[in-house]
């Protein structure tokens, strides 16, 4: 009875939290979460031309959750070896496709994270940060802005050695379907992002996010193919993040234009 009691309660919270962020929430105003590892939050260096990057409708949910004009770095979980990553120049690309909303930023990622430490209650001991508590605490803040639109994952450098990847599409999965649960959106467009192919072993997790998006609906794979490190083996260099970035937003216009045209044909 009493558990009853409990869940009735939780999923009347949960109810009255959708429907207040729903209504307040201003409908072009879309807003994409970036979440992983080192890679995502951008470990390449902030030359003069990546500091002047911007644009006046793609904002960055910042560390206090204010909304400003997104700028390099987007991130803040390292200070001392934050950089560029590929999330602003994907935040440009979906603007430039859609003159008329503004593009918001949700910078949740962490470097070093296994993808174990991306579900409840998961703490990361070398940060002291609890990454998927975290970041859902700043998806809830973002909704009352906006419309989340969908996710990009780079993560993978922690779970490349074999027996953690055989692992690595049913936990990604998992998060995939904790995550469209939480803004209550079943077909909420999910992009990972390939590992550097100049990783050796990076073809462990590779093919691993192949078989993840033939397998799980409304997600894609942001290709690696090309692209360079900033002379670690293992961090992508600025120009090289800022391709990745293009490319997720390929992908992302991709699933979303999938969604709109299913939704045309059920009509």
């Amino acid at each position: 009875m009493v558990l009853k009691i409990y869940l009735t309660i939780a999923l009347f919270i949960t109810f009255t939290f959708y429907a207040n962020a729903q209504e307040n929430a201003d409908p072009d105003f879309h807003i994409y979460l970036l979440m992983g590892q080192s890679n995502m939050a951008g470990r390449g260096e902030i030359t003069e031309e990546f500091k002047n990057e911007r644009h006046s409708r793609v904002l960055m949910l910042k560390e206090d959750n204010q909304w400003v004009v997104a700028q390099h770095p987007l991130h803040f979980d390292k200070p001392s070896v934050i950089g560029v990553g590929p999330g602003l120049s994907f935040g440009i690309k979906m603007a430039e496709e859609n003159p008329g909303t503004k593009i918001g930023l949700v910078p949740t990622a962490v470097g070093g994270t296994s993808i174990d430490l991306w579900k409840p209650g998961a703490f990361d001991e070398k940060t002291k940060t609890h990454p998927y508590d975290d970041a859902l605490v700043r998806i809830k803040e973002a909704m009352k802005s906006g419309v989340i639109k969908g996710v990009l994952w780079h993560q993978g450098e922690s779970d490349k050695d074999p027996s953690n990847a055989s692992q690595y599409v049913a936990k990604l999965t998992t998060l995939i379907e904790r995550l469209r649960t939480e803004v209550n959106n079943p077909e909420l467009p999910f992009v990972a992002g390939e590992l550097g192919r100049f990783i050796t072993t990076s073809e462990n997790i590779n093919k691993e996010l192949a078989k993840a998006s033939d397998k799980i609906p409304y997600t894609g794979v942001a290709s690696s193919e090309g692209l360079v490190h900033k002379g670690d083996g293992t961090h992508f260099d600025s120009p090289s993040a800022a391709k990745l970035g293009e490319r997720y937003a390929r992908q992302m216009q991709r699933i979303q234009s999938q969604i709109i045209s299913k939704g045309k044909d059920s009509q």
